[in-house]
């Protein structure tokens, strides 16, 4: 019970410094919508890439990677994090200035489906409402994977029942995101970036340590079939429900085969960041475009090592507890187990903070742009053109408790599996937006018809591979990111050729955002 209090009293202390964060900003953010919704284009080079890459990476980096790792073995988690590490490479180097440039330029547009709109000088705003309704499902069910970790984190540390935890989480969460906006949702991130990757160090090396060093952990780990594999799978072996014990140990069939398109299939994971919105508003806020450069170093140096060291604990915590969580949904609480059993309490609350940042960082920046979707792309944009940011703002506050309220009714049942809740979500951004966002940026001829047809195509396609296709297995059993994202960019190719190729305004915006540094 002294050590609980002690975590309790370190969480405690952690969760007041995100409020004093948002008390800070809460000024500054409820001057107007642009700085409420995109925090007045005034970022710095740290705090884009480090909020870019906190709001991102969420819960799931800290329980759910590890879980895959803990559970499957080496591959399945290192597949995911190589192409989780490339996409991010990718997006900075490819994405980040072009945006930034091409954003300011189209109207200064300050969210995404915005630029959309702008992009295309739609009159209709057909676009802007498809684009603010996926933002709407999508975030939505990437909110309730946030407060699954928030249930999980808090009463697997405290036995408490977990939808009161998840409950409680999520209501901070709220008040925390009403009170700042994107402001102190960044500085928080920035912070919280900060907090993860420490827990993580930290984690991986005092889990190495007493697993006996990494001969040790590589000895133990070489007994499971398949878990060590690069091209192979780990398969639990089980009964009733549960993976089956025996002296001790969880027992294992035999290896699972990876084909070249399993691989193919699990790195188009990095294919989603082309369009992630909550990465992409980082680089339409940050203050001079210039330095998106150092931006982009300190992101990816601070994603390679975080998605190192994830991958990482899920092994050595197979190696420390081999027979201790024996459900897929269970074994997202290895990096939990670690750090209440071998760290000092305080430490403990530290890291145990360090879940409670990704959770914070990630779900209020999808309630955040999923509520300014709504409120200034679909009431002002289209239901109510004169309303003023005071009203903007206030339907955007209803919208987000709306959609908090739905994420946590998603969230009540204790056995989701984190992993499996932001595949999907993560799924849906990539093909609705990343084939989109790339064409616009980078193909002229791009047409209104063809954004159109490529978004909805993205959007039906992952659920219907996801729903109708992907259960009838074999070579149709590969992540919906990756068909839907290559449907997606056929449709846009050929919807824009058999259309009226764009306006000569819309092609000279084209220009002088590839022109512009």
């Amino acid at each position: 019970m002294h050590d609980q209090s002690q975590i309790l009293v370190v969480m405690a202390v952690y969760m007041l410094m995100v409020i004093g964060i948002g008390l800070f900003f809460a000024r500054r953010a409820n001057a107007s919508s642009g700085n409420y919704f995109l925090g007045g284009r005034t970022l710095g080079p740290w705090v884009t890439a480090m909020s870019a890459e906190a709001s991102d990476m969420s819960g799931w980096l800290l329980m759910g990677l590890p879980g895959v790792a803990y559970w499957m073995g080496f591959a399945d988690a290192f597949w995911t994090a190589l192409g989780l590490g490339i996409g991010t490479y990718l997006l900075w180097r490819l994405v980040s200035t072009r945006l930034r440039s091409y954003s300011a330029i189209t109207a200064d547009a300050i969210t995404i489906p915005d630029f959309f709109s702008n992009r295309f000088h739609e009159k209709k705003k057909i676009l802007m409402s498809i684009s603010a309704l996926f933002i709407l499902v999508f975030f939505t069910v990437y909110a309730s994977s946030c407060f699954v970790a928030v249930g999980k984190l808090f009463s697997s540390i405290f036995a408490i029942d977990y939808q009161a935890c998840m409950i409680a989480g999520a209501v901070f969460v709220v008040i925390y995101t009403l009170v700042g906006g994107f402001l102190a949702e960044s500085a928080s991130d920035f912070m919280q970036a900060l907090v993860m990757i420490a827990a993580l160090v930290a984690i991986l090396a005092v889990g190495i340590h007493t697993a006996g060093g990494p001969a040790s952990v590589l000895a133990n780990l070489r007994r499971i079939p398949g878990f060590l594999e690069f091209f192979g799978v780990a398969t639990p072996a089980m009964a009733g429900g549960t993976q089956a014990v025996a002296g001790g140990r969880a027992l294992f069939g035999a290896t699972g085969q990876y084909s070249f398109l399993t691989i193919l299939s699990i790195m188009s994971w990095g294919l989603g960041y082309f369009g992630m919105p909550q990465v992409l508003l980082r680089f339409m806020a940050i203050r001079d475009p210039r330095q998106l450069a150092s931006s982009r170093r300190i992101a990816v140096t601070w994603c390679f090592i975080s998605l190192f060291a994830a991958v990482v604990i899920g092994l050595v915590g197979r190696a420390l507890y081999p027979a201790e969580l024996l459900t897929p949904a269970a074994a997202e609480n290895i990096f939990i187990v670690i750090a209440t059993r071998l760290l000092p309490p305080a430490l403990a609350g530290v890291a145990m903070a360090g879940i409670l940042a990704a959770t914070i960082s990630s779900s209020d920046s999808y309630l955040l742009i999923a509520s300014s979707a709504i409120a200034k792309n679909i009431y002002q944009g289209i239901c109510r053109k004169e309303a003023g940011d005071r009203q903007v703002m206030r339907v955007s506050r209803l919208t987000l408790v709306a959609i908090a309220v739905t994420g946590m009714l998603i969230a009540l049942d204790r056995d989701s599996v984190i992993f499996q809740v932001v595949s999907f979500a993560w799924a849906g951004f990539g093909a609705t937006f990343g084939p989109v966002m790339l064409f616009s940026l980078f193909w002229k001829r791009t047409s209104y018809s063809g954004a159109i047809a490529g978004m909805v195509a993205g959007g039906a396609m992952v659920f219907a591979w996801k729903l109708l296709i992907r259960p009838l297995g074999g070579v149709f059993a590969i992540y919906e990111l990756l068909p839907a994202f290559l449907f997606s960019c056929l449709a846009i190719a050929l919807v824009s050729r058999l259309t009226a190729r764009p306006s000569p305004e819309i092609e000279e915006e084209f220009e002088r955002a590839k022109e512009k540094k």
